[in-house]
């Protein structure tokens, strides 16, 4: 009997234990704002992706260490043990075979024209290898601007900061654009390594179209927009309510899918993404959004649609610019879908809840794109960002890239190496008319790369110090290191984080990073401080 009544108990306690469990609800482990950990390939548990608009790396590198240092002007003296890069000097300098030579502009000459850089017209100013066709190719005479300004560069009197982040930390002058051409194509090859499978979405035709999977962009553009399912010009997102006309959507996978697939945190960051509340019309929402006077005096929305690459994608998209519902979930997977305000990034942050993987887009005025910004401003913005970055308690975890989404087409003196082929008849030519090589059977069309090269830096306490790194990288090589470090597996689908180098040679992780030195820089000069 005793058996019997302590059997009927137990059942009893088990039954009442289910019971008592299916009325609760379980907390989600996100929502406690518990930080989510994974194991990383290595210490680096955060990284924090900067990345600003249209550079070469002669035009901001080009005779890095050598400043001219003139008065009145922001002074750099190198490190007598610096490295050298592949720049300008010598007959490059004074004796260039383009229609000018590559001359200096300083820090009142911060405010320049913006370039011609179509996919076609950067190819053309290489003219197969001789490097001398910028002046007629990528230079610009838009609103009366001299073509010839596309030979200026600028040394570390003006852009001061990044060259003091290059002293005391680590950067590759072997790193390139994925592809050809602006802005659009070089933030989704950051995010896929991939800019075929662009799909037409709400099109407006302009001129002749060469099939259903093409869109012809006005003339004075002067190149096409989607060719052969492949993306090589600014057309605006299919799933932003801020864009309008043309729109396009892209298939496949993208770096966020990869770490969802993981739950690993992330987010993109975007200066302006949160709309004003002040109609029920998300037009007039998107119509009032922030926006600044740059030094140039030209007024610019902070947020432009075609600069914010996850919008591209049905899987990590937020078209209606939803906050997130706390700062608690930022990172995590909610309403924002991994797509913020650039405040939301410091939110987090501030409260020890920065994400594993974040990129953080600057307001249209500080990303340094010629004309609507300036190295001055983009210079306040990243100084002002990575000496907050390191005063946070995740800085030992760390590690931070700054590059750029394309050239511009400003002239760079090295001849991109040619790592995936393209012959379009119509839109290649690098080495001839239609000529980038040949394309094997089943590759995709119009992605010919690499490239012109651009800066990449790493400030971290596990970069290399005063290094120059001369491994072959692009920018597919970032989410080639995110991949290796959560162990997250390729993309696929020709997507170059396969063929992608490596950035592992610019960092040191044998060396004790509670004794790297931070460097606070001053975001007016960008001198260290004091």
């Amino acid at each position: 009997m005793l058996k019997l009544f302590t059997l009927a108990l137990l059942l009893l306690t088990i039954t009442t234990s289910f019971v008592f469990c299916s009325f609760i609800s379980i907390p989600n482990i996100a929502a406690t704002a518990s930080p989510i950990t994974h194991s990383t390939a290595t210490p680096i548990r955060h990284i924090v992706i900067l990345f600003q608009e249209n550079v070469a790396f002669d035009h901001y590198f080009g005779t890095y260490p050598n400043a001219t240092n003139p008065p009145g002007e922001p002074k750099f003296i190198a490190n007598s043990h610096t490295p050298s890069v592949n720049g300008l000097r010598g007959s490059l300098l004074y004796n260039n075979t383009n229609a000018a030579n590559p001359f200096r502009l300083d820090r009142t000459q911060a405010v320049t024209c913006d370039n011609n850089h179509g996919y076609t017209n950067e190819q053309k100013a290489y003219n197969g290898g001789l490097l001398d066709k910028f002046v007629q190719f990528t230079g610009s005479t838009y609103r009366g601007c001299d073509p010839k300004q596309v030979m200026g560069y600028y040394d570390g009197n003006t852009v001061t900061a990044l060259w003091n982040y290059a002293q005391h930390y680590a950067m590759n002058d072997n790193f390139y654009g994925t592809t050809f051409g602006p802005s659009t194509p070089g933030h989704i090859n950051l995010i896929s390594g991939q800019t075929h499978g662009a799909i037409p979405a709400n099109v407006k035709l302009y001129g002749t179209t060469f099939g259903p999977s093409n869109i012809k962009l006005p003339s004075m553009y002067r190149y096409d927009a989607v060719i052969n399912g492949t993306l090589i010009a600014n057309v605006v997102p299919k799933f932003d309510d801020c864009s309008d006309n043309t729109t396009i959507s892209t298939k496949g996978k993208n770096i966020g899918d990869l770490l969802n697939a993981k739950d690993i945190t992330w987010g993109w960051f975007a200066g302006g993404f949160r709309l004003p509340n002040k109609s029920t019309d998300i037009k007039i929402n998107c119509n009032n959004r922030l926006n600044n006077t740059s030094a140039s005096g030209i007024q610019t929305k902070d947020y432009y649609p075609d600069i914010e690459p996850f919008q591209y994608y049905n899987s990590t998209a937020n078209p209606h610019h939803i906050s997130p519902s706390s700062v608690a979930l930022i990172g995590h997977t909610d309403q924002a879908n991994h797509q913020y305000d650039l405040a939301d990034f410091w939110k987090a942050a501030d409260s020890g809840n920065l994400p594993a993987v974040s990129f953080i887009k600057a307001a249209t005025y500080e990303d340094g794109h010629p004309e609507i910004s300036d190295p001055l401003e983009e210079q306040t913005f990243l100084v002002n960002t990575i000496n907050h970055l390191e005063r946070l308690p995740d800085w030992n975890s760390t590690a931070v890239i700054i590059t750029w989404d394309d050239s511009d087409g400003w002239y760079d003196h090295v001849m991109p190496p040619i790592i995936n082929q393209s012959n379009d008849p119509v839109n290649d030519a690098l080495l001839g008319a239609g000529l980038c090589g040949h394309v094997p059977l089943g590759a995709y069309q119009d992605r010919c790369g690499h490239g012109p090269r651009i800066p990449v830096l790493i400030i971290s306490p596990y970069a290399k110090t005063n290094f120059v790194d001369h491994s072959l990288t692009d920018q597919s090589s970032i989410i080639h290191f995110i991949e290796d470090n959560w162990r997250l597996g390729r993309i696929g689908n020709q997507s170059f984080d396969s063929k992608a180098g490596s950035l592992m040679n610019m960092f040191d992780f044998t060396q004790n990073m509670q004794k790297a030195q931070k460097l606070f820089l001053d975001p007016s000069t960008g001198v260290p401080q004091k």
